[in-house]
């Protein structure tokens, strides 16, 4: 059921409408200040696949400021112009309390993005990998408050991260202007990234160097690997308004495939780019039974998120504050469930990388079906708090390595307490490769 009461987080944004001459920077990507990394290529820095530059593009077809750095490698093939990118961490982890646990995991993720002139326009092709569930398993690894998905099609997972599909994005895009100030575009993927939430953890500067997914994950950007993605939109200097057409449930256990099926949901989103500092987004998205466990369940979710990035104070700087709600509907279980999430990473000239995190979310999921201790549908008030620092070690080949740690503080509510312990902390080391 649409639900027109949230629609106006959308129509905040599309009030500022767009006009010759106004604030919004149209930037020439390829003049763009970056702060390089060890072995990064920004020599040939590509074309935009949505309309105007490249520098504010992220995951899909989200935006994030202009002023991010974009790092790959960037080479071109007759009238192809080509990025190539990937980062691949080794991580150790000791999550505290009762039901905590420690283990190593790999995270890791291969992107290739291509794009030529075609007519009037632009068509790409963009394809993102990560083989982590070989390392993994099903079972992912260990995250205190961390809900979602399962790992053996019976039972949710809980106090664990998923891994990613080996396929997270297959997708083709074109877009052509309109008129001299509108361009328009097309987002076709078997597999890929409907128009809902901000740019995805892992692709936004603020959230992609932190060796864990937010426990916010399935509050604003769990869509990221959808099936059967189709969206359409229109950009202007300052303004993005798309809509997509995806398949509603998420991915199964079965990490290797490509599944398939009609789409059966809806997204619509705003986003404004007053400048090259800042992005904003607001999101709906009525998405058909999400969950394998309990696909009587449909979620219509908003969210809503800002972000700064700036290359000033001696490096590069980035923060995200972004809100999602999920309204279950269910008629046994209707639940009206909000996160919160603040995310801030700071690059700092000479190697060093300061990180933190804190995310507020009602929860429910995390009791299984029959504990005694608690029910699945009951929902907690529960919170992170992450800080962490990463240290450039050297470039290796056309890559860099950095070594990092994190400690986490999980807040839980008395009632929690029995089971999780009186705010478990928790401790994190890690490498990091990026290619």
């Amino acid at each position: 059921m649409i639900r027109f009461a949230n629609l106006p987080l959308l129509a905040a944004l599309a009030l500022f409408v767009h006009a010759p001459g106004s604030a919004a920077e149209e930037v020439d990507h390829s003049a763009h200040s970056m702060h390089e990394m060890p072995g990064m290529d920004h020599s040939m820095p590509m074309a935009g696949l949505l309309g105007g530059p490249a520098s504010r593009e992220a995951s899909g077809t989200a935006w994030q400021p202009a002023s991010a750095p974009h790092e790959g490698h960037h080479l071109e093939a007759g009238v192809w112009t080509w990025m190539l990118h990937g980062t691949i961490q080794a991580v150790y982890t000791d999550q505290g309390g009762p039901r905590g646990d420690d283990g190593t995991y790999t995270p890791m993720m291969f992107m290739a993005m291509g794009s030529r002139p075609l007519g009037d326009g632009r068509f790409g092709l963009r394809a993102m990998l990560s083989p982590e569930v070989v390392q993994m398993g099903k079972a992912g690894y260990p995250l205190l408050l961390q809900t979602g998905e399962t790992a053996d099609g019976v039972t949710h997972l809980i106090d664990r991260q998923h891994p990613h599909d080996l396929y997270m994005e297959l997708a083709a895009t074109y877009s052509a202007p309109l008129t001299d100030a509108l361009s328009g575009f097309v987002y076709l993927a078997p597999v890929g990234e409907p128009a809902l939430g901000p740019p995805v953890f892992m692709h936004r500067f603020s959230g992609m160097e932190f060796p864990a997914a937010p426990i916010s994950h399935h509050w604003l950007d769990s869509t990221h690997i959808t099936y059967s993605v189709a969206t359409v939109g229109a950009t202007t200097a300052a303004f993005k308004y798309e809509a997509s057409m995806f398949r509603g449930r998420e991915p199964d256990q079965q990490r290797y495939d490509l599944e398939t099926g009609a789409p059966d949901s809806w997204s619509a989103r705003v986003t404004w780019n007053p400048t090259t500092e800042w992005s904003f987004q607001a999101s709906v998205g009525d998405i058909h039974s999400p969950e394998q466990l309990e696909p009587a369940v449909d979620v219509f979710r908003t969210t809503a998120s800002a972000m700064y990035g700036t290359a000033r104070f001696g490096g590069h700087w980035q923060t995200t504050l972004a809100w999602g709600r999920n309204d279950l509907e269910d008629s046994a279980h209707d639940q009206l469930l909000d996160a919160w999430l603040l995310e801030s990473t700071w690059r700092m000239d000479g190697g060093w990388t300061v990180l933190g995190r804190f995310e507020h979310a009602h929860k429910n999921e995390l009791f299984q079906d029959g504990d005694p201790a608690g029910d699945p549908h009951d929902a907690f008030h529960v919170n992170s708090v992450n800080f962490g620092a990463l240290r450039e070690l050297s470039a290796v080949g056309e890559g860099s390595l950095a070594i990092g740690a994190m400690l986490t503080k999980s807040l839980v509510p008395t009632e929690l307490e029995d089971d999780y312990g009186a705010d478990p902390s928790s401790v994190t080391v890690f490498l990091r490769l990026r290619l």
